[in-house]
């Protein structure tokens, strides 16, 4: 028992399937996510440093990086699910972060225990980290939605998920990275000619439009 567990379990993220239970065209997994939530983090702050804005790198790579580590324990919770009321958000981070504590105890040489309690608590906070983390998380997952409705699923759960994500992200447009985003990537991303014109220009102009 010890590191060689932590470094096996890495291998475990692979076969974590994000939402569970639906019809998918295009399977993803929360190593994955993990991976594109760092680099879309890194553009993110890349756009706040050059507006003027002070990221702490380290910082933000080893939040993104470990954000979702804890899943390792629990699996990945549908959104719908996870976010219905604030009291089960809190019950299922804490359930994750029991588990996380008691894996570091148990399996991590005792000088580095705090060290990688803190990189695997959570990451969205209210340092500009923290908050680009969160917009990187649900940018992702409005990836992972517009991919399925863009591909025909029928599923009306991929709708439920692009609104909520959309949402969240505009609700963080203090920053500059964001602007950038609902500007001009979101703009490019309606712009394809493949996916349901209709109806989802219609669900991102509602809540781009509400205060």
């Amino acid at each position: 028992m010890g590191i060689h567990q932590y470094f096996k379990s890495l291998n475990d993220l692979e076969k974590l399937t994000r939402m569970p239970g639906k019809f998918k065209y295009q399977e993803h997994n929360v190593a994955a996510h993990s991976f594109k939530v760092t680099k879309i983090s890194q553009y993110l702050a890349t756009v706040e440093e050059y507006n003027g804005t002070e990221i702490d790198w380290k910082l933000l790579y080893e939040k993104a990086l470990n954000h979702d580590y804890p899943e390792i324990f629990t699996g990945d919770i549908k959104t719908p699910v996870k976010y219905a009321s604030l009291e089960l958000n809190q019950l299922f981070s804490q359930v994750e972060q029991t588990m996380t504590a008691k894996f570091v105890d148990r399996e991590f040489p005792k000088e580095f225990q705090e060290i990688y309690k803190e990189r695997f608590s959570e990451g969205k906070d209210s340092t500009i980290e923290g908050q680009i983390l969160a917009v990187a998380d649900k940018i992702d997952l409005l990836y992972e939605s517009f991919g399925e409705i863009q591909k025909g699923n029928p599923e009306e759960l991929f709708f439920e998920v692009y609104e909520e994500s959309l949402g969240v992200i505009k609700r963080y447009k203090q920053l500059a990275c964001v602007r950038d985003f609902l500007e001009n990537i979101l703009t490019e991303m309606l712009a394809e000619r493949s996916i349901p014109q209709s109806e989802l220009k219609t669900i991102t102009e509602a809540i781009l439009e509400l205060e």
